[in-house]
């Protein structure tokens, strides 16, 4: 498939872009530092601003999925959903946060007193980016939430996913980038939830 990864030199994007690079796929890796994109086999680094949404539009045009992988607060929802409307691409994917999560039926992570303040405006920027693709019937959308520790680790291929709710176990709630970028590649090449958020954790 070809695909564009908005945000493929950071830490969610560049084991998404590993991930697909390693099984054969066409991407076009777009940062604001391309020179920081790993160099990878059927990967070419290209440059791109989340808040041009004109240019955006340019870069994804022609891709069988886009997806964006950049901080809720370093972004704007509107933007990078209209560039994927103007670039015709109908497949859009986003790497969501943990904070809209259920922890109980209609509490939400980001709202529990013990939620990180550091991390609560970021966090509630996801739900709302969450909030505003559950109103779209245009783009065949799907926002994968981590888990609440998204953490550098190894590819295991070991993991359960769920919907709406936190995943955890007896040792906390988590996630590795590299099993998350299974799951998100595994999500572009055989799309199982459409207009759906879904969660991946151990």
């Amino acid at each position: 498939m070809k695909v564009a990864l908005i945000g493929a030199s950071g830490q969610a994007g560049s084991r998404i872009l590993k991930e697909l690079s390693d099984r054969g796929h066409t991407v076009t890796a777009i940062a604001r530092n391309p020179e920081k994109i790993a160099a990878l086999p059927g990967v070419t680094a290209t440059k791109g601003d989340v808040f041009d949404t004109d240019g955006l539009a340019a870069l994804i045009e022609g891709h069988d999925a886009v997806v964006s992988s950049v901080h809720f607060l370093a972004s704007d929802a509107d933007g990078l959903i209209a560039a994927v409307r103007a670039s015709g691409v109908k497949r859009y994917l986003v790497v969501g946060g943990a904070g809209s999560l259920e922890v109980a039926p209609g509490k939400r992570l980001v709202d529990t007193p013990e939620f990180p303040a550091i991390y609560k405006a970021e966090a509630q920027k996801g739900a709302d980016f969450l909030d505003t693709l559950k109103a779209i019937d245009d783009l065949d959308w799907t926002f994968l939430s981590p888990s609440a520790l998204f953490v550098a680790g190894e590819r295991t291929g070991q993991f359960r996913l769920g919907k709406d709710s936190l995943l955890a176990s007896e040792k906390g709630s988590s996630i590795s980038f590299e099993d998350y970028a299974i799951v998100m590649t595994n999500e572009i090449e055989t799309p199982k939830h459409i207009r759906q958020r879904f969660t991946v954790g151990y």
